[in-house]
């Protein structure tokens, strides 16, 4: 049995391999991940809230987390990083985590897995009920994240998060984050409402970053609003990508119940805001815009965007719609998507709407392919010629990101 063989349960079917595929370049990772160590918020947090960072407690049956209150467990779904599916924990202690925050172990792990550079996101803000300390925890994550990148420069890419509840506030930190040296902003996968510090607040564990990921479908706020456009401006003029890391729906993952039919749903949902924008003619007023949207999986762009086209076809005039192009041709020119383990998507590579994919090894989550990335790609890219391969894997994230 080969090693390859051994990623997937008995019985699981995957295209035959005789051998691992020579990739002769460093891979470019379009969606990895890094977490804070849990001093981090002490020590970036400014002077005025630093007594209101999270403690630590290390009690006899695990790790908890005390903020504002609250007391809940340690949640681990997110450092999965080389345990086998059997080994998962979703709940332990803070010393049983692979110390992705550590420049040096980060660089051997990606060393190990054929990692050239990697877009990294992560963990922030915090669900607090003060709206001064919520802005600050968004302002800390960025500062520690722009630092730990800074170890290798050329190799960590990091992605800092904004929230979305304020247009011009939403427009002052992008010129911030701008400055400080980033290339990609990520924005909740729709707007958040004014209040949004306190409806995450209430919502419960983890719920600051979830806040940050997801927005309001429903909300006041909306994509498509005219007084939107001063924000994908801003995007434009300062050249940053625009990223929506899942978030449309979110997974339960606490209940084994929804865990796993909740998987493919916060992928397929991410196709919304996409179709709003558009739609609505953002890409068509503004065509250096670029929307990515990670971990989404790639294979429904296939389905998307030609029931999109067709529907855009039939429906167009009644609808007064703006576009002069139809919505194919802006998943082309202005839309990306990444994936872990997507076959469908790659060997739809290249067809109208399909020609902004990227490979991602997720790592250290619970999808992660680390750290048999090189031989994942030689499944799931069985039959691709390697100039495509090396499109997916490298080329088209160096593009996007400005790697090169």
């Amino acid at each position: 049995m080969t090693q390859t063989d051994m990623l997937l349960p008995a019985g699981a079917e995957h295209p035959p391999i005789a051998a691992e595929r020579k990739i002769d370049w460093g891979l470019s990772d379009a969606d990895a991940h890094v977490d804070p160590p849990s001093d981090m918020w002490k020590d970036y947090l400014p002077a005025r809230v630093k007594d209101q960072a999270p403690v630590i407690e290390h009690a006899d049956d695990g790790d908890y987390i005390h903020f504002e209150g609250n007391r809940r467990p340690f949640m681990m779904i997110n450092n999965q990083a080389e345990r086998e599916g059997k080994n998962f924990k979703i709940k332990g202690r803070m010393a049983e985590q692979r110390a992705v925050w550590e420049p040096a172990t980060r660089l051997a792990d990606m060393d190990t897995d054929g990692i050239e550079t990697a877009i990294l996101f992560g963990g922030g803000p915090l669900p607090t009920f003060d709206n001064d300390f919520y802005i600050a925890s968004y302002e800390a994550y960025s500062g520690w994240v722009m630092d730990f990148a800074a170890a290798a420069p050329k190799r960590l890419v990091p992605v800092p998060y904004l929230p979305l509840r304020d247009i011009d506030e939403t427009i002052g930190m992008l010129k911030t984050v701008a400055k400080m040296g980033f290339r990609a902003v990520n924005l909740p996968s729709f707007p958040q409402n004014p209040d949004a510090w306190r409806s995450s607040a209430a919502s419960g564990a983890n719920a600051g970053q979830v806040s940050a990921l997801t927005g309001d479908p429903h909300g006041e706020l909306q994509f498509y609003q005219p007084e939107f456009d001063k924000l994908w401006a801003t995007f434009c003029d300062l050249g940053l990508v625009t990223t929506f890391h899942l978030g449309a729906r979110m997974n339960r993952f606490t209940d084994k119940r929804h865990f796993l039919p909740d998987m493919p749903m916060t992928k397929v949902a991410m196709a919304e805001p996409v179709a709003i924008a558009i739609y609505a003619g953002v890409f068509q007023r503004f065509p250096d815009l670029r929307f990515v949207d990670a971990e989404s999986g790639v294979g429904w762009f296939s389905w998307f965007a030609e029931y999109m086209d067709r529907t855009w076809e039939k429906q167009c005039y009644g609808v007064e719609s703006p576009l002069d192009n139809p919505p194919s041709y802006y998943m082309d020119n202005n839309v990306y998507g990444s994936f872990i383990q997507d076959r469908e998507g790659v060997l739809n590579f290249g067809r109208p709407g399909r020609k902004n994919i990227m490979w991602s090894s997720d790592y250290p989550h619970s999808e992660t392919t680390f750290p048999h990335s090189r031989q994942v790609i030689t499944r799931d890219f069985d039959g691709v010629s390697d100039e495509a391969v090396k499109a997916m894997t490298r080329d088209i994230a160096q593009k996007l990101y400005r790697l090169d």
